[in-house]
């Protein structure tokens, strides 16, 4: 598993349904690496802090692989990674085998597993409907909350190298499918 783009977002001010929105999940990607703090990723819009961000949710990671479905769902859109509003895209990460516990080695930090993303009407702003979170919770490809064990860089290239092993918690696949 490799980091394929480093994301981050600005706060942005939207209008929903009549009501003044603001968000950070609109994430690009950039050239430069990124900082993982304990409680966010620095740089990083992180607007309501009660879903996002904090010790327990301060870096979100998607599966690159996710990325094909979701084009064929959605060819209309522009697509580029951090659609999902991850700050980390990483190749063949995979929910099925991803364990509650694990801590990974990547770049200068180290980060550990927390829980699955559970979607919110924002990431339907992102999609142009709001039937993305049906089809999103639907599926298991949910995307990996970490948190932040040791602070420090990351950059594209980055593998994430496994250096604890909690196969004995369940998976994040398990969590998210006793959620819906």
């Amino acid at each position: 598993m490799k980091v394929v783009s480093v994301n981050i977002g600005e706060k942005r001010t939207i209008n929903y349904k009549g009501k003044i929105v603001e968000t950070g999940i609109f994430k690009s990607p950039v050239e430069t690496p990124i900082f993982l703090g304990e409680n966010d990723v620095e740089n990083d819009a992180v607007i309501d802090r009660r879903y996002h961000g904090g010790i327990d949710k301060a870096v979100y990671a998607y599966s690159e692989n996710h990325y094909k479905y979701w084009k064929e769902i959605y060819p209309e859109l522009d697509w580029k990674f951090g659609m999902f509003g991850e700050n980390l895209t990483i190749s063949n990460l995979e929910e099925t085998e991803i364990h509650i516990g694990n801590q990974y080695k990547l770049g200068e930090a180290i980060i550990e597993v927390t829980q699955p993303r559970e979607p919110c009407f924002k990431l339907g702003l992102v999609f142009n409907t709001q039937k993305i979170l049906k089809q999103f919770w639907n599926s298991t490809m949910c995307g990996v909350y970490f948190k932040v064990l040791q602070t420090g860089k990351v950059a594209v290239n980055d593998a994430l190298i496994l250096i604890k092993n909690c196969k004995n918690s369940p998976t994040i696949a398990e969590v998210y499918e006793t959620k819906k």
